[in-house]
């Protein structure tokens, strides 16, 4: 089995172990631990240089002695797929230490009553990546896809410096997200729910929010906010409103309304689908935003900018 090199190490983030060590520490202490234990979090996948720091407040709400799995939601850039999509590697490269892909492990579907409402077969040495093809709802994907995507890579290097104390009792899943449509979201939140449920999952859901800018060929402008950056701010703050509420209608609307170019809108849907499932069966859980930036402040209709957000979902 295939080992998934770290290829935009030195390019999107650096590959120095000692630089990208001091980088990812300044951030984390300067983020403030207020909504944590999280169960899952959003975080952007861009440039440490643009989004780096925004990162770090959503990785601080982690609390790494619990977390035994890491899910890992990435949309999809270069290459469409229907569903999602799983790996085939057995490690995942970064400058810090290898992430070992889920391969083995304890089967807790018997403590978890919701297992029973999926069509897979109790094996009690199961790796998730198996228990997950067995829904018959995922893909695998091919090396060259793995590594040309940076939507979960960008979150290797913190995934992996947050659980630097415990890194031999972790184990990772990566999941590529396609372009789904609401329905096949509320089928993959149902799949992924009872491990949502889980206290010692964590689930990373990647996504940048708005790329505005005619290269990205969004220009929504509102002229009533004043400058172009405010008229941004505020469309991204009425998606982050509706992700906190945890209503998937509500944000699958407003992306109808609106489109704005939120890469992740589809891990956020899948998020929010297996939140509601949770939910419905008496589970409370809430989720805060609690960092928002711009690579840039657009005044003109020339300028571009890619908005970034980091939240953070608790079970109560």
């Amino acid at each position: 089995m295939a080992s998934r090199e770290a290829t935009h190490a030195g390019s999107w983030y650096t590959d120095s172990e000692s630089e990208l060590n001091r980088q990812l520490d300044g951030w984390l202490a300067k983020a403030e631990l207020s909504y944590g234990p999280a169960r899952a979090i959003i975080a952007p996948h861009a440039g440490y240089t643009y989004c780096g720091e925004c990162a770090a407040f959503a990785y601080r709400q982690v609390s790494p002695a619990v977390v035994k799995r890491v899910f890992i939601l990435g949309p999809s850039h270069y290459v469409r797929i229907k569903g999602c999509a799983l790996t085939s590697c057995t490690t995942y490269k970064t400058p810090f230490y290898d992430l070992i892909v889920d391969r083995a492990g304890k089967d807790k579907r018997q403590e978890n009553p919701f297992f029973s409402k999926i069509n897979i077969k109790i094996n009690f040495l199961a790796p998730v990546n198996e228990e997950l093809q067995e829904s018959q709802q995922f893909q695998w994907m091919d090396l060259k896809t793995d590594e040309d995507e940076h939507s979960i890579e960008m979150h290797l290097p913190y995934v992996a410096k947050v659980m630097e104390d415990f890194k031999n009792q972790f184990t990772i899943v990566p999941i590529l997200v396609g372009s789904l449509t609401p329905a096949c979201e509320a089928t993959y939140g149902e799949i992924l729910a009872p491990y949502l449920a889980d206290p010692q999952n964590l689930f990373v859901i990647s996504s940048d929010f708005c790329h505005w800018g005619q290269r990205f060929r969004y220009t929504y402008y509102e002229r009533s906010c004043g400058q172009i950056y405010k008229s941004i701010e505020k469309l991204d703050k009425n998606g982050m409103e509706l992700i906190e509420n945890l209503n998937p209608p509500a944000f699958t609307e407003y992306l109808k309304k609106y489109n704005n170019t939120i890469c992740g809108r589809h891990p956020i849907g899948v998020l929010l689908q297996a939140v509601a499932h949770l939910k419905s069966r008496g589970y409370s859980m809430s989720f805060k935003f609690l960092k928002y930036a711009q690579s840039s402040q657009c005044k003109s209709m020339s300028d571009s900018s890619v908005s970034y957000a980091s939240g953070s979902l608790i079970f109560e």
